[in-house]
């Protein structure tokens, strides 16, 4: 259950503006929710490396014509792009046309097929770095959420060394939060409870 239909009444991370209702509805239906769908994973790996330099709101507002663009983030697909289809996207007005975030995004979806035959999944993969289990922190102020962890530090290094690129820590530390690897709900925010009680 979440609390889209009511954003005033709840009281929500301190960096969530209840002014823009989508950017509430992502906060309470899917940030910091554990994802173990390796489609689901691709998605938020090429989105927080196209954020870069940009705000996260600039990017949500673009993800529908980004599953568009990118063939609903089937990394298979993507993995084929050609010069002609890096083109097309450089053209499409509903993504960030940025040609080296694009190159990357045709890049890791190499390296992310490579993951998966070496580990199975990119989810088993990726859990490694918390060992299993989402982190916890205990945040309460705007000023209390860190940019980087020792994880994600971590799964930069890795990243890296496979041939990822635009995977900097503080990439993976977002990638980590939106995927639920990390849980930074505020202490009091409403959402904290419901996902620790029971990952919904």
């Amino acid at each position: 259950m979440n609390g889209s239909s009511n954003p005033q009444i709840l009281s929500r991370c301190p960096w969530v503006d209840l002014s823009m209702p989508d950017y509430v509805a992502y906060h309470d239906d899917e940030w910091g929710v554990p994802v173990h769908d390796d489609r689901l994973l691709f998605e938020f790996q090429v989105l927080e490396s196209a954020q870069a330099g940009l705000s996260w709101y600039t990017v949500l507002r673009k993800r529908e014509n980004y599953r568009i663009a990118f063939d609903y983030f089937d990394p298979g697909t993507v993995a084929r792009y050609n010069d002609k289809k890096i083109e097309q996207l450089l053209g499409n007005p509903g993504i960030i046309r940025n040609r080296a975030k694009i190159a990357s995004s045709i890049n890791n979806a190499k390296r992310f097929l490579q993951v998966q035959e070496d580990f199975g999944s990119f989810d088993a993969y990726v859990w490694r770095f918390v060992d299993g289990l989402p982190k916890v922190n205990s945040l309460r102020n705007l000023s209390d959420y860190p940019a980087s962890s020792p994880e994600s530090d971590a799964l930069s290094r890795d990243l890296k060394q496979r041939g990822f690129t635009f995977v900097g820590s503080t990439i993976c530390y977002a990638f980590m939060q939106a995927t639920g690897l990390v849980n930074d709900h505020s202490l009091d925010c409403f959402r904290r409870v419901e996902i620790l009680s029971g990952y919904s």
